[in-house]
Parts: C-alpha cells; sequence; structure tokens
C-alpha cells in the first residue's frame, strides 16, 4: 500500500533534505498517488502513497498528531482498523481521518510496544515519539510487508527496499559471507535480520524495534504461533469446519478493508480458486479475476488456462487474461531484477512482475494464494521428510536444500567459505518449544521463515512495482493459529491441503481439486536453452563477475556445459540462481550513488 523510508540522528545534526528525497524517489512505483516528506532536526520521514483506505488527503503521510506529539509512515493494512477505533473512541481518543493510519497511531499511544499485537494486518510502520524522543518500528508477523534498514555511530535509516538505502549513501555494500551461504542453501532465503549486503539490516516478522536517541536499539518479539494440539480434540469435521470459518473471515477481511475494487489472481490452482469461490459464497457479484500465461516448453506447459477457464466458467467474473510470449520475458527481464529488494530465485518473479502491470491498469488491490501451500502443507517434499530418518534437521534438509554444504564449498571462492551455518541455524529454529512433532516444526518453520523471504517477498516487490496492493488471506494470522493446532497429518492428507480440498468440494470444479499440485509456470527459466542459456552465459562470464571472485569458475563452467542437468531437490534451476544473484548486483551496487 506504500513506501516508507526515514532517518534519525544520534549527532544530533539535522536530517539533509536531499538524502531524504532520494531516499523517497526510489520509492515512487510503490505509492504513486501521493509523496510527503517530515523534517524536525534530526528526524525525517518520508512516504509515497497508494491510496486504498481513505482516498482523501486526511489520510496524507508522514502523519502527524501533534497533540500527541507522534509522527507516523505506515505500509500496509489493518483489516480490524474500524474495531480498533471504536475500541480507542471509548477510551476518549477523537479522529480526524477515516482510515487505518490514525488507528496506529492512537493505539501506540494507549498500548504502547504492544500495540502490534492489535493489530489483524499486514504492516510495516515507523513512529517518532517527540515527548520520549525515540522512534518505533514494528513488521507483521509474516514479514508481509517490508522494513529495511541500516545503523552505524551517526544515524538510523530505514525504507521499504534496499534500493532506498543505497540511495542514501554511506552503506557498507560488501557482501556478507554467511547471508551467502544461507542464499544458495536456503532458496534465496537470507533469513532476518540479515541481507546479502553487510550494511543493511531487516527486522524479522513478528517484532518491534525501539532505538533511542543515544542509538540504542532494542527489540521485542510480539507474536509466536503455537504448534501444539489443543487440550480437548477436535475431529476432522470440527477442524475443517474451524479453518473454512477463519478463512471465510479473512477473504472477507480482505475484500471489504478498501475504498477500492479489488481483484483476485486466479493462477488455476485450489487456492486461488477456493478464494474465488469463496467471495461468491460471500455475496460479492463483481469478482475481477487476472491470469497470465507463457509459452510452452516440451517438459511443461506455460499456462493453467485449462484450470482457470473452470473457475471462470463456473462463476462468470469479469476476467482478464494474458499470454506472454519468451521474447518479452527476456526483454523485460532486467526490469524485474530491478523490482527486487534482495536476490530472488524463484523463477515465477518475472511472471507475477509482468502480471503485476497489466492487473494495475485495472484495480489497485487483489488477493492472492500465497501461503496456502505452507500452512496447509501442500508441497512435495514434507511427506518426504516425514518418511526420512535422522534428526530434524537431516530429515529436513535433504529434502530441501538446493546445495550440501559441500558443494556450496564447491561453487564458492575461498574468500567466501564459512562453516555450515545454515544447518546451524535451522537445526535451533526446528528445535524451538510449542511444536509436537517433526511435521509441526517444519511447517511453523516454513510459514514463519522461509515462506518470508521467498513467496511471500517476491509478490510483494513484484505487484508495488506496478503500485498494486497485493492481500494474502491464507496469511491471516487467525487462520494460521487454527490450522497449526491441527494435526499435520491431518493437513498432509490427499498429498496436501486436505482441509482446503474438502471445503472447496462443490464449489470448485472437481478437475482444479484433483489435479497435481502445479507452480506458477515459467518454464523458459527452469529449462534455460537458448537465447535465455546466452543471456546467463553473458552474465557469468562478464567482467564484473569475474572480478567479484565470488564463485569458483570451474563450477559455473560445469553449470554452462549442462544447464538442464543440474536442479535443486525443488527443482528450480542452479544456472538461474547465479545468474539472477550476479546480475543483481551489477544493477544494483555496482555503481555510485
Amino acid at each position: 500500500m506504500c513506501g516508507i523510508c526515514g532517518e534519525f540522528r544520534f549527532d544530533q545534526r539535522a536530517v539533509d533534505r536531499t538524502v531524504l528525497e532520494r531516499m523517497n524517489a526510489r520509492l515512487a512505483q510503490r505509492g504513486p498517488d501521493d509523496e510527503g516528506l517530515f523534517l524536525r532536526e534530526n528526524v525525517g520521514f518520508g512516504h509515497r502513497r497508494l491510496a486504498v483506505i481513505d482516498l482523501s488527503h486526511k489520510s496524507h503521510q508522514p502523519m502527524v498528531d501533534e497533540e500527541l506529539g507522534l509522527t507516523l509512515v505506515f505500509n500496509g493494512a489493518i483489516y480490524n482498523y474500524r474495531e480498533l477505533r471504536q475500541q480507542l473512541q471509548s477510551k476518549g481518543y477523537s479522529f480526524f481521518s477515516d482510515g487505518d493510519t490514525e488507528v496506529i497511531l492512537k493505539a501506540y499511544r494507549e498500548w504502547g510496544e504492544h500495540c502490534p499485537e492489535h493489530l489483524i494486518g499486514m504492516f510495516a510502520f515507523v513512529i517518532w515519539d517527540q515527548k520520549r524522543q525515540q522512534l518505533f518500528a514494528a513488521r507483521d508477523r509474516f514479514g508481509i510487508k517490508p522494513l529495511y534498514y541500516s545503523l552505524d555511530q551517526q544515524r538510523f535509516r530505514f525504507a521499504s527496499n534496499t534500493q532506498a538505502l543505497l540511495a542514501a549513501g554511506d552503506v557498507n555494500r560488501a557482501i556478507d559471507t554467511e547471508a551467502l551461504h544461507f542464499q544458495f542453501t536456503l532458496h534465496a532465503v537470507v533469513p532476518a535480520p540479515r541481507t546479502i549486503i553487510q550494511g543493511i539490516r531487516k527486522v524479522e516478522p513478528g517484532c518491534s524495534l525501539t532505538l533511542d536517541a543515544a542509538g540504542n536499539l532494542s527489540q521485542r518479539r510480539y507474536w509466536r504461533l503455537d504448534a501444539t494440539r489443543p487440550e480437548q480434540e477436535l475431529s476432522e469435521d470440527e477442524w475443517i469446519e474451524a479453518i473454512h470459518e477463519a478463512l471465510r473471515t479473512a477473504v472477507k477481511r480482505r475484500n471489504d478493508v478498501a475504498d477500492v475494487p479489488v481483484g483476485v489472481l486466479l493462477s488455476g490452482g485450489l487456492d486461488s480458486s477456493l478464494l474465488v469461490a469463496l467471495l461468491a459464497e460471500l455475496g460479492i457479484s463483481d469478482i475481477r479475476t487476472f491470469s497470465i500465461g507463457f509459452e510452452d516448453q516440451p517438459e511443461e506447459k506455460g499456462s493453467e488456462f485449462e484450470y482457470s477457464d473452470q473457475v471462470v466458467e463456473r462463476y462468470k467474473p469479469r476476467h482478464h487474461k494474458f499470454l506472454i510470449p519468451n521474447e518479452d520475458v527476456l526483454k523485460r527481464l532486467p526490469e524485474a531484477v530491478d523490482a527486487m529488494a534482495e536476490p530472488m530465485f524463484g523463477q515465477d518473479a518475472v511472471a507475477f512482475y509482468l502480471l503485476s502491470e497489466q492487473v494495475s491498469k485495472q484495480v489497485k488491490v487483489v488477493q492472492s494464494g500465497q501461503g496456502a501451500d505452507e500452512v496447509f502443507g501442500g508441497y512435495f517434499w514434507y511427506s518426504r521428510m516425514q518418511a526420512e530418518q535422522g534428526s530434524a534437521v537431516e530429515r529436513f534438509r535433504k529434502h530441501y536444500f538446493d546445495r550440501d554444504h559441500d558443494e556450496y564449498l564447491r561453487m564458492v571462492s575461498s574468500a567466501c567459505r564459512v562453516a555450515d551455518i545454515t544447518g546451524e541455524y535451522v537445526a535451533q529454529r526446528l528445535g524451538e518449544p510449542q511444536a509436537d512433532s517433526f511435521l509441526d516444526q517444519a511447517l511453523r518453520f516454513d510459514v514463519t521463515t522461509l515462506i518470508v523471504d521467498d513467496p511471500v517477498k517476491r509478490v510483494d516487490n513484484m505487484t508495488m512495482a506496478w503500485g498494486l496492493e497485493a492481500r494474502v488471506p491464507f496469511l491471516d494470522h487467525q487462520l494460521v493459529e487454527v490450522a497449526a493446532k491441527s494435526p499435520p497429518q491431518f493437513r498432509l492428507k490427499q498429498d496436501g491441503k486436505y482441509p482446503l480440498k474438502m471445503i472447496a468440494r462443490g464449489i470448485v470444479p472437481d478437475a482444479v481439486i484433483d489435479r497435481p499440485k502445479g507452480y506458477f509456470p515459467m518454464p523458459a527459466l527452469k529449462y534455460v536453452r537458448g537465447d535465455f542459456l546466452e543471456f546467463m552465459r553473458d552474465i557469468l562470464d562478464s567482467r564484473a563477475c569475474r572480478e567479484r571472485g565470488l564463485f569458483n569458475r570451474k563450477y559455473i563452467d560445469m553449470l554452462l556445459s549442462a544447464p538442464e542437468m543440474h536442479h535443486t531437490r525443488i527443482q528450480g534451476s542452479k544456472l538461474w540462481h547465479l545468474a539472477v544473484f550476479e546480475y543483481w548486483l551489477q544493477r544494483n551496487l555496482d555503481h555510485s550513488v
């Protein structure tokens, strides 16, 4: 819903307006409707607005409440803001606007650091508390909205993407070699607070930060996911009904809390098809849907229109279908890479980018099916992990890691070699309390960490590149809390997502429910050949790549000699991983501000 940035100086020097303007300019695509700056001595905020809730100037940001001594910049949507507004009004607060932004300000004044616990939605916000002379920042429970920062002895800067922080200058651009290990082991997931850039960190999901005038930073975790069974056992039918009710509420919230039309990204899979069916079930008549497809490859179809068309035939939404030729994919690939706040390996990033371009011409807000596979066990590797022997991390590693540690050491140059920190981190996270079984551990880790820096970040970056807000009802935290309490074997029945299949039966075409699990098709980046192969070869053979010296040339040559033979355990192209990573570095780090 927006882009935010700012600076808080500890040396009592005034914030440089030109620096703030430079940062804000790099957020323009996230908020094409309005912009604003706030400068007060050693504090400065910038904001770019995508107007979705309260379209009037009353919800302009940065939002200043002089009476409370608070200033806010906010990116996201608070779906229970009307209920919170009534609650706060009963406590004596008065409001000058009609949106969700001001509700956060009053909630902070009322509940302090506990205010995020009251919010249902997706959010990243920063508040300047003039009376306490401190900053307070918070990020939603699943990191749906991004919040990056840089910190040194002189200042704290924050922004919705890394490009804004790089544009500000004075950032240590060196590669974080430990983050590099995560990047190439966990499918481009670098868990917060790290990023691939040493001088840039990110706020952890479900956490808040408080920063005082001396530069002291403290973090508080305000939410954890409990993956243990309830005291009172539920039957299968009771679980399905509980999940159905929570999902219906999540979909309704994300449709109703907007002062503009809300569409659906309809892929042809179960998850997005179910969103359309539930909207119809809720009585929404003017449903707008959007599908995209690409050219087929011999090994894989490039579209799922045969399934999405069946949903369209049943519910008769206002449907838009786009077919993108491969030459357009390659031509537009640089733009998609420029929209990445961090390097991404998901082959569907460019697909979402091109789809978002078309969708943004029709609507400002869409619902999307991300999160269903992680919450409800839809991926093939969960059952394989469950059948495996050994420790939790060994079971997880064997069916998820893109590269084992030995291969990683062969891939990178000697200067980049580190210990198996990814294995150590995953073992620690899987071993955290409040999970009854290995599958509970794995599913919780996926939905609270892996999803954040893979599909969720990808969807945010690619949609917001066109001023399009994506809402993800399957990551409604109350829905996820219900699902996480249910037995994982129940969720994994019938090849996964059993509760959703039962909810969908009768309201979604059977062919969509019973089809094999599909993935957003982008076959040209999975089976690399022709112009795509030459594009990647040019990147990895470039002078910049050779001089950077991150990768062992023998490893690169091995991939280039047989690009279609080297796929990860979850079917990603290893050549694409190296090429897009190097390309992102070239387009973001190989220049001066």
